[in-house]
């Protein structure tokens, strides 16, 4: 993959839209990472579902679908990891919903925390955006720290708020909004 293929790039990572031709290295790289992302996602590990879920990342308005690329992983830049802002809404909210998960052979490297810097900037830039919000499971340390990072803030806590896993989970609330970013000279 060229550099002209990514939507940003930093020092260590870049990021990119996804095409259906990254199946295969995403469902194997989700497949051995299934002990990292138990209970808190599950990304899908077979062609088929992802060939679903990339494709509500590319066509659907209310969605924007980002893959971090490890710039030092070969010709195409290795998957590290994905993020998605959901639930986009226009108008007077201008505002979206994070989810995200780094695959096993790329946590703990910072590689996720620049990811997301490249997103935020990309979602207050060209996506026109204000805020964004992330919703995590007080549990989930690798999740909360990533956002802490990145300066979001907490907001409040949502009890029952997500059915993940078979049940429906508590979640914190975070965000940051474009204003918090520029403040913080990211």
């Amino acid at each position: 993959m060229s550099e002209i293929d990514y939507l940003a790039a930093g020092h260590r990572v870049a990021i990119r839209a996804y095409t259906p031709a990254d199946a295969e290295e995403f469902t194997t790289r989700a497949r051995e990472s299934r002990g990292l992302h138990g209970p808190w996602l599950f990304p899908p590990v077979d062609a088929r579902s992802y060939e679903a879920y990339a494709g509500r990342m590319i066509d659907d308005p209310t969605k924007a679908g980002f893959l971090v690329c490890d710039r030092a992983g070969g010709a195409g830049g290795g998957i590290a990891g994905f993020i998605n802002i959901n639930n986009i809404v226009r108008g007077g909210f201008l505002c979206g919903a994070l989810g995200y998960g780094a695959f096993a052979h790329a946590a703990g490297r910072g590689l996720m925390s620049e990811g997301l810097e490249l997103v935020l900037r990309y979602a207050f830039g060209p996506l026109g955006l204000r805020r964004l919000e992330a919703n995590i499971q007080p549990g989930n340390e690798g999740s909360l720290a990533l956002v802490r990072r990145a300066g979001f803030r907490l907001e409040g806590f949502s009890p029952d708020f997500l059915f993940i896993d078979g049940a429906w989970r508590d979640h914190e609330r975070w965000a940051i909004t474009a204003e918090m970013l520029s403040q913080d000279g990211a």
